[in-house]
């Protein structure tokens, strides 16, 4: 864990910048031209973009620079700007700007949610506990259940010992972090590490070291370590939708690898690669992945993770105020 998280506060502190171009204003074209070139410097998946969607950043330059105009507005020119990133495809590339913020959500919205906010409550009744962002309590069949919808609380030692102890007279657990955009990445790597007793070897991830598409440096592993305090030795069920990012992305590539867990839901939204941020020279700031991370097989974890069981909301269940993939995980795991 310790030289993981070394790895992450590196990337945090080498990858946090102000790039300035020697005759950059703020001029609409020369915020343009320093946009581009950020990316065109920084931005990690230029290969995978142009296989997957046929990206070529060249031919997206000479078809936006057209529509840039000396005297457009803000507005006029956020507009440009966020369409052009957008060729991207890229829920982790946004621009930020006093009025707006440039986004793709595609990764979420382009999909069924696979989750219900009103059947949920059902399942967590009022007789739940809260533990620091963690929603517990044990399900009438003797079934562990942790809701996580966000890993942007802090997550302390205490709390997961906390937690896991209120829930260790169980036969199993169902751990759900559908719907949660992330957070802070050291929170899902110390909630994971309460799943396995081995060190585990959960990915590798690379660093930009120069401005061409290319220049990357060889892959660093990535490992998880099993935490000092206690432990869960039972089956394990991870529920998962579209709109798990991020971090929660990251938190279920290494659940994935610890023994007894089982992935089950739709395919995660991705967003794992380290972030990169930088300034325009108008004040607007740009972040976007510059570090590309992997998972133990060398995959990319940046798209999304598939589930080991994939399974979706069925309309007659939500009628009748059930959620299928929480009914489908508590049937696997009497199993």
């Amino acid at each position: 864990m310790k030289k993981y998280l070394f790895i992450l506060v590196a990337s945090i502190l080498s990858f946090t910048s102000c790039i300035q171009g020697e005759d950059w204003e703020n001029k609409p074209q020369d915020n343009f031209e320093a946009l581009w070139s950020i990316i065109d410097k920084h931005y990690c998946f230029f290969d995978y973009k142009a296989n997957a969607i046929g990206l070529d950043w060249n031919e997206v330059h000479s078809r936006y620079a057209d529509r840039i105009a000396p005297l457009m507005n803000d507005n006029q020119l956020f507009e440009v700007l966020g369409e052009m990133l957008a060729e991207l495809k890229d829920g982790h590339v946004n621009l930020y700007a006093a009025h707006d913020v440039a986004r793709n959500w595609s990764w979420k919205e382009d999909f069924p949610t696979n989750f219900n906010d009103s059947i949920h409550k059902l399942y967590l009744g009022k007789d739940y506990k809260i533990s620091s962002g963690l929603y517990y309590k044990i399900l009438d069949d003797n079934i562990g259940y942790i809701y996580c919808g966000s890993f942007s609380n802090t997550i302390g030692e205490g709390n997961l010992s906390i937690v896991l102890n209120a829930l260790a007279e169980c036969n199993a657990l169902i751990i759900d972090i559908r719907q949660n955009g992330g957070g802070e990445l050291v929170n899902a790597s110390r909630f994971a590490s309460r799943f396995t007793n081995e060190k585990l070897l959960t990915g590798y991830m690379s660093h930009k070291t120069g401005p061409g598409h290319n220049d990357f440096s060889a892959y660093e592993e990535l490992w998880l370590e099993p935490s000092d305090g206690l432990r869960w030795q039972k089956p394990v069920a991870l529920l998962t939708n579209r709109s798990c990012y991020s971090s929660a992305n990251s938190f279920v590539n290494q659940m994935k690898e610890c023994p007894k867990v089982t992935v089950i839901g739709d395919r995660t939204g991705g967003g794992s690669g380290m972030p990169f941020s930088s300034e325009l020279p108008n004040g607007w700031s740009i972040r976007f992945s510059a570090c590309p991370m992997l998972d133990a097989r060398k995959q990319h974890i940046e798209f999304g993770i598939e589930p080991d069981i994939s399974v979706s909301m069925k309309t007659e269940d939500i009628l009748d105020n059930k959620d299928t993939i929480i009914e489908y995980a508590r049937e696997f795991l009497k199993k």
